[in-house]
């Protein structure tokens, strides 16, 4: 990488920490110690390629358990790609957890059991529930020790999810296999006649690095900088599977599960994929689109129709060349699952017209508006290479409460990633928002950024504009990238709800 464009690639020169003398020293370092070409230090910015499967294995699909379950963190092995590899898992010999199901209205009881050698916890992703049960970063689960997730589900249907959240270690624990689906139903959503049972198919979209001893999770510095990604996609904890579908409606609950890598989803025939759901639940009405971008975190809720083709027929959910997304999302296109036509049947589903009832929050509601600048890679004189991602020159720190919300009000949260080189998709734990507007790089919203969201994407040289609705659930909760490196690195403050 040369001089300038390095300059360029990690931040420094306007606005950098390293003085002129600092930043020559450093470059001269690196050019004496080949540290950008695998000397010790890979600076990042280099896309990891991905290499495709056979696409000969049947998808699994995770055991489906209700509101009163047990999950139990440990090391365990689970069969992938016709191989036993050891993996982190919520249950013995496989990886992922159970999907819990429940309804709207229902009180959970998850007893979870720390058998890791460290600390954990989990962070129930989507639900609006107290701060004491929510998984914050100190809330911690000791090894040996367990834990009773106690708390109402009080909102309405939708697809959520549970991972790891310990100040440090989310990412490599949710990388080597520590995460599940949360699904939500309600009546709204039962009235819709939506396809389900064995035609309502979850998908967990992760990117993993394999080795014989297992699930490899060990960045470089320049994997921090932009995020760790595998060269291998599985889908609900298999490599390129395969599932067998008839010529009907299929409704697809899809997880972005991976820790940094971004998707660019679409189906390899061309079809319509019909967008009815996101983070959030419903959408007001369906949204057709060819593609539609999907960032860590973020949740689709998809219908796809096979009607049509003949039985025989191969169609894949592909993930499609990325632009403007930063150099490490790289620009190539690969496949992640293919859909295997096996019989002609006949199909009485129509799309609803109309999914769901909700008001669109008015700007003219906020009390008060929040900037929060995402600051490019920063680096002290020191060589002190943590703390590169900030939110407004600031980085995690337990015992200081960044922002205080009043209970019960309204406000306007701006992400600004303007003189950023790097997508950030920023999660906000305990509410849902609305996505309010876009502008500089794609200058728009997207069609699955309607509804409730609780994470949003911002690209570089991106501001995104979000409203928030506070609830009355009061206590200290977090918002950060969920881009899991950037977490561990620091980009994540604390909010207070008083």
């Amino acid at each position: 990488m040369k001089r300038r464009k390095f300059i360029k690639n990690t931040g420094f020169g306007a606005g950098s920490i390293l003085t002129g003398s600092s930043v020559v020293s450093f470059l001269t370092a690196c050019d004496n110690n080949d540290m950008m070409n695998g000397g010790g230090m890979n600076m990042g910015g280099q896309s990891v390629s991905v290499t495709e499967g056979k696409f000969s294995r049947m998808l699994p699909v995770p055991k489906t358990v209700k509101d009163n379950a047990i999950l139990t963190a440990q090391a365990t092995s689970a069969t992938i790609n016709g191989n036993a590899v050891s993996v982190l898992g919520y249950q013995a010999n496989g990886i992922l957890g159970p999907i819990i199901r429940i309804n709207s209205g229902i009180k959970a009881s998850i007893n979870f059991q720390n058998n890791l050698s460290e600390k954990s916890n989990i962070h129930w992703h989507g639900l609006k529930i107290p701060a004491n049960m929510d998984g914050h970063p100190e809330d911690v689960v000791n090894p040996g020790s367990n834990f009773n997730y106690q708390f109402s589900v009080n909102q309405r249907a939708g697809l959520c999810w549970y991972h790891p959240h310990p100040d440090g270690a989310t990412a490599r624990q949710a990388f080597q296999g520590l995460a599940g689906l949360f699904i939500i139903n309600d009546a709204e959503e039962a009235a819709l006649k939506l396809p389900s049972g064995m035609y309502e198919i979850p998908l967990v979209i992760q990117d993993k690095r394999f080795s014989s001893s297992g699930i490899t999770y060990s960045p470089s510095t320049g994997e921090v900088m932009t995020g760790y990604m595998g060269e291998t996609i599985t889908v609900n904890g298999e490599v390129s599977p395969f599932a067998e579908v008839t010529t009907r409606f299929y409704r697809l609950r899809i997880l972005n599960g991976s820790n940094a890598r971004i998707y660019n989803l679409a189906l390899s025939n061309n079809a319509d994929l019909i967008i009815i759901g996101n983070d959030g639940g419903l959408l007001k009405s369906p949204s057709i689109v060819k593609n539609i971008l999907l960032a860590p975190g973020e949740r689709l809720d998809v219908l796809v129709n096979f009607a049509g083709l003949n039985a025989g027929t191969e169609v894949f959910l592909e993930s499609k060349e990325i632009n403007n997304a930063g150099n490490a999302q790289g620009k190539q296109g690969f496949k992640i699952l293919k859909f295997k036509i096996t019989q002609t049947v006949n199909d009485s589903f129509t799309v609803p017209v109309s999914l769901s009832s909700f008001a669109t929050v008015s700007p003219s509601s906020s009390s008060k508006t929040r900037n929060f600048i995402i600051n490019a890679m920063q680096m002290g004189g020191s060589m002190n290479m943590t703390g590169m991602h900030r939110i407004n020159g600031k980085t995690y720190d337990k015992n200081r409460i960044d922002e205080t919300v009043a209970a019960n009000t309204t406000e306007i949260w701006v992400f600004d990633n303007s003189q950023g080189d790097e997508p950030h998709p920023m999660h906000l734990h305990g509410v849902h928002f609305q996505v309010w507007e876009r502008s500089g790089g794609r200058g728009q919203l997207i069609p699955s950024e309607s509804g409730w969201k609780d994470t949003v994407l911002v690209m570089p040289g991106e501001t995104v504009k979000i409203i928030i609705p506070f609830s009355t659930l009061t206590g200290v909760f977090v918002f950060h990238c969920h881009n899991l490196e950037h977490e561990d690195d620091g980009m994540m403050l604390q909010y207070q709800l008083t």
